[in-house]
């Protein structure tokens, strides 16, 4: 009597999928996780700061420079001689507004240098949300942009500033300022990971400053402007925010110009932060 030996056809069994590179832009990082990211890139940062402390010889002399030279150069010309005094309480509010543009600015530069250096592509490779290293960034530098304005309005009252209103609209212009920095950076992000170099950042940013700060109620009163250029201000996100602050600080009108300024925010951080973050993914 025969027996017949069944053979079992092996099983085939279904490759599993591949594990998810660390640092793949499909890892889900949790919003716990990435605060705590933030936090440890953000301590990174100011670790570089303190190594290099001439890193805020900009946030520091910048506005000192600025205001003495506005205020005893073009002062008298703005205001009339002997009526230094009233221009700062026109010039601080606008100046601050201004501080936020030239810090933004910094931000650019900083993250094209960190590309040169590979500092970038390093954190790319980790486990992390790419908006928690350009976030990281923004804090800090949001950091500089406090300082700037902190030592601006000491000088400030020392020339002669004096608020108004209260405390708490001196605050609120500041957070106000602040805020619309804070969105600024992105564009300056994103130009920083388009150009090559950080001196083509530097060009590029310049060319969109100067008119936006010249062309703006930042240094002088729109009605001694031409007819052409007193529209272009009406429009110049700078002049709203020169303009909110000066009413929260010395008084006047605030509501139309605060409400522009945080429209302009919001606007160009729902526009620029994702277009930055998805460049920081491609770039190469």
């Amino acid at each position: 009597m025969s027996t017949t030996t069944t053979v079992e056809a092996p099983v085939q069994q279904t490759p599993s999928r591949p594990r998810q590179a660390a640092g793949s832009d499909d890892v889900r990082i949790g919003l716990r996780a990435n605060l705590r990211h933030i936090g440890a890139l953000a301590r990174r940062n100011m670790l570089q700061i303190k190594a290099d402390p001439e890193s805020m010889f900009d946030a520091v002399l910048m506005p000192i420079i600025f205001i003495l030279l506005f205020v005893y150069v073009f002062g008298g010309a703005m205001f009339g001689s002997g009526n230094q005094e009233a221009y700062v309480n026109y010039l601080v509010p606008g100046l601050m507004a201004m501080m936020g543009l030239n810090i933004a600015m910094a931000v650019g530069t900083g993250v094209n240098d960190d590309f040169k250096k590979g500092v970038m592509d390093r954190f790319r490779t980790m486990p992390i949300a790419r908006s928690s290293v350009l976030i990281a960034k923004m804090l800090v530098e949001v950091g500089r942009m406090l300082v700037a304005t902190t030592i601006l309005l000491i000088m400030g009252f020392i020339l002669g500033l004096s608020i108004s209103t209260s405390v708490w609209g001196l605050l609120a212009a500041v957070g106000l300022s602040l805020v619309f920095g804070a969105s600024l950076m992105w564009i300056f992000i994103l130009l920083g990971l388009t150009m090559k170099t950080a001196q083509a950042v530097q060009g590029v940013a310049m060319l969109v400053l100067m008119p936006l700060q010249f062309g703006s109620s930042i240094f002088a009163k729109p009605t001694t402007m031409p007819g052409w250029l007193q529209s272009f201000t009406d429009y110049n996100p700078l002049s709203n925010l020169a303009d909110a602050a000066r009413g929260l600080m010395t008084g006047g009108p605030v509501a139309h110009s605060a409400l522009m300024t945080l429209a302009w925010s919001v606007g160009i951080t729902a526009v620029m932060a994702p277009l930055a973050v998805a460049k920081f993914r491609k770039r190469t």
